[in-house]
């Protein structure tokens, strides 16, 4: 079996001799394979059952011809071995029993147990690392987005009480970012002990903020895990989700490998934003996934014409994959922007010669 490491060799900013493709939720619903699979399964059902778990992260692999996997997980699964309640809700999202509101809730959750609680998700990533032949994402939420649900108690649009408890009870919120990041931490040491070749830190609605309550609430503990995990030799991501241009100027002392962009920023503002420190991961609107062909195909080609001026790119969506998506137009895509990509590889590498 011949392992493709061009993803990782990106992440790395090592040249590649094309530019590596996955795509955000690349296991979901626009499958129709996978949708036969949710009648008989609830995602948290389908978590617990490591061989079937495995099989769906592979899914994306076979079918599109990715150069990575990411496993296929929720952000929300390790707070339920901190001690909190929760749901998959069917067109709702993670709903929460008992929402934090006070220190007391904060004070309550426990540290959490890997091993114990969550052990079908490591031997998930065992059975993966011996079957893939490209490697393993693994991810968590980040530390605002896990809040935001677990403050809300379900999906907000504007995190009204999430921003009530960080503005009002300072002491509180640190609390909580302090507890979660440990959880993070954890979470992701096991994953990569247990096979992970990289993760990402989805912090998908951080963008809700404003760049210095960014940096003063939520900053140093995304700062504390990519520091404490820097001991890993594993390529660590963050996304800070959507509508985060304005945030981006903010992260060039973490200490990560890959910053995610959305497509309201282009490639070349980002690196010129992040002082061009990290290889950059992005940005197509997955929207454009619904029109023509050739129109997603102008788009991928100016993406990879700008990702390539710096060493570092790997081709992604600005956000996740939608249920509507197509199968065909994916597999179609993905193709292109490997074939396109090594045709202007190839063309750059005569030219420096």
């Amino acid at each position: 079996m011949t392992y493709n490491d061009t993803f990782i060799r990106a992440c790395r900013k090592q040249d590649t001799e094309h530019v590596p493709v996955w795509y955000m939720r690349q296991a979901g619903r626009y499958d129709p394979e996978y949708r036969k699979i949710k009648e008989k399964y609830s995602l948290l059902e389908i978590c617990k059952q490591p061989e079937l778990a495995a099989e769906v992260t592979m899914m994306p692999v076979h079918k599109l011809g990715v150069d990575a996997a990411i496993l296929y997980s929720d952000i929300m699964n390790p707070v339920a071995s901190i001690g909190v309640k929760f749901d998959i809700v069917k067109d709702i999202g993670p709903v929460i029993e008992n929402p934090i509101r006070s220190a007391a809730d904060v004070e309550r959750l426990k540290p959490i147990d890997v091993e114990g609680d969550l052990g079908h998700i490591l031997e998930t990533i065992a059975i993966l690392d011996k079957e893939l032949d490209v490697p393993l994402i693994t991810f968590a939420g980040a530390p605002f987005t896990i809040a935001s649900y677990l403050i809300e108690g379900r999906p907000s649009k504007g995190y009204i009480r999430t921003k009530e408890l960080m503005y009002s009870e300072p002491r509180v919120w640190e609390m909580l970012m302090d507890k979660l990041g440990d959880m993070i931490i954890a979470y992701l040491r096991s994953h990569v002990r247990s096979g992970g070749k990289a993760f990402q830190l989805f912090d998908s609605w951080v963008g809700a903020l404003a760049p210095r309550d960014f940096e003063k609430y939520v900053l140093p503990t995304v700062s504390r895990i990519f520091s404490e995990l820097s001991d890993l030799d594993v390529p660590k991501i963050y996304f800070p989700g959507v509508s985060s241009g304005e945030l981006l100027p903010s992260l060039t002392k973490l200490q990560a490998d890959v910053i995610g962009v959305d497509w309201r920023v282009s490639l070349s503002e980002g690196r010129r934003r992040m002082g061009g420190k990290f290889a950059i991961q992005g940005n197509l609107d997955p929207y454009l996934l619904t029109a023509p062909m050739d129109v997603l195909k102008e788009h991928a080609k100016e993406l990879i014409d700008e990702g390539v001026q710096e060493p570092g790119y790997i081709f992604n969506l600005g956000h996740g994959l939608f249920p509507e998506a197509s199968l065909e137009k994916l597999r179609e895509l993905t193709e292109y922007i490997h074939d396109y990509s090594q045709e202007v590889l190839k063309q750059s590498a005569k030219l420096r010669s």
